[in-house]
């Protein structure tokens, strides 16, 4: 049987063979996390770009699912609850997306909840860093820059950069600042994969791996990565999104077979001109994949 988590107050569509495929963009971000354009104001953007099939899927936080449900019935946009959950695993920080979410189950709140209480902290290590390589008055700034406090992240403190004319853009500020070895960047221990994917699947949702082309890991702990998600319940990963380029869209379409994973599909899109890609804007899933949304109803 089909998932019907997501359709239960919005349009069912049914396909015809005059109606195109639905356009899917299953990861995005509003400024309810580091993204720029209120949740009513994305899914209007999406709409814009032929978007049909949509999930806001803010860092840590499920606060702008309620506007933006209102927005895509409006729009009619199908809505699928979602939420990107920072995760720690080993060395390495990855991100969890969770699709067809129950907001409200307090499960899943809690362990947000835990997530957002540690962000300031690091927020301000990070200032400090910064303050050391000569960039003053960053926490204010990024601070000016978070729509929600409580989700301060480096996507604020890059903004922040980019105004100060530190940086050209804000794709240029991830090269030269906030990551590993580079001035701004502090350690923090986030959620445990076997945590984010246990609040995901107690919810109802199902779990992704977000972005897998931005770790940066051998073939060997990507594989083991894999495995564990796997084991633990995860049941999806990103092949196209707009951090991979068409040369790694075959690869993780080829590891989401190998695994027997889904594949799913998104922009990641945060701000027009920041990203990649567009909202909406991405090519089709390779032919090979088996998507995430295959039995969602009226998908």
């Amino acid at each position: 049987m089909g998932k019907t988590v997501f359709c239960y107050d919005l349009p069912v569509f049914h396909k015809s063979p005059a109606m195109p495929d639905h356009n899917f963009d299953l990861h995005c971000h509003s400024n309810v996390s580091d993204g720029m354009l209120p949740p009513a104001e994305l899914v209007a953007r999406a709409a814009a770009q032929g978007v049909t099939v949509l999930s806001l899927t803010d860092h840590d936080d499920v606060a702008g699912l309620e506007a933006a449900r209102t927005a895509a019935l409006a729009h009619n946009i199908q809505l699928v609850n979602g939420v990107e959950i920072s995760v720690t695993w080993g060395s390495h920080t990855l991100h969890i997306v969770g699709l067809q979410i129950d907001p409200a189950h307090p499960v899943l709140r809690m362990g947000l909840e835990g997530i957002r209480h540690g962000r300031s902290e690091r927020a301000e290590k990070m200032a400090e860093q910064l303050d050391k390589a000569g960039i003053k008055d960053s926490l204010h700034g990024a601070y000016q820059h978070a729509s929600n406090k409580n989700l301060i992240g480096r996507m604020h403190f890059a903004r922040y950069l980019v105004d100060q004319g530190i940086v050209k853009d804000v794709r240029t500020v991830f090269k030269k600042y906030l990551v590993k070895g580079k001035p701004g960047y502090v350690s923090h221990q986030w959620a445990t994969l076997a945590e984010a994917v246990g609040w995901i699947v107690a919810s109802g949702g199902q779990a992704v791996i977000a972005h897998p082309g931005r770790y940066q890991m051998g073939s060997g702990k990507m594989h083991e990565l894999l495995e564990e998600f796997k084991n633990l319940g995860g049941v999806g990963i990103e092949v196209v999104t707009g951090s991979h380029t068409p040369e790694q869209f075959p690869l993780y379409a080829n590891l989401a077979q190998k695994f027997g994973l889904l594949s799913s599909r998104g922009s990641d899109f945060h701000a027009p001109g920041e990203g990649y890609r567009d909202i909406g804007r991405l090519p089709a899933l390779p032919e090979l994949c088996k998507p995430i949304w295959h039995d969602w109803v009226g998908c």
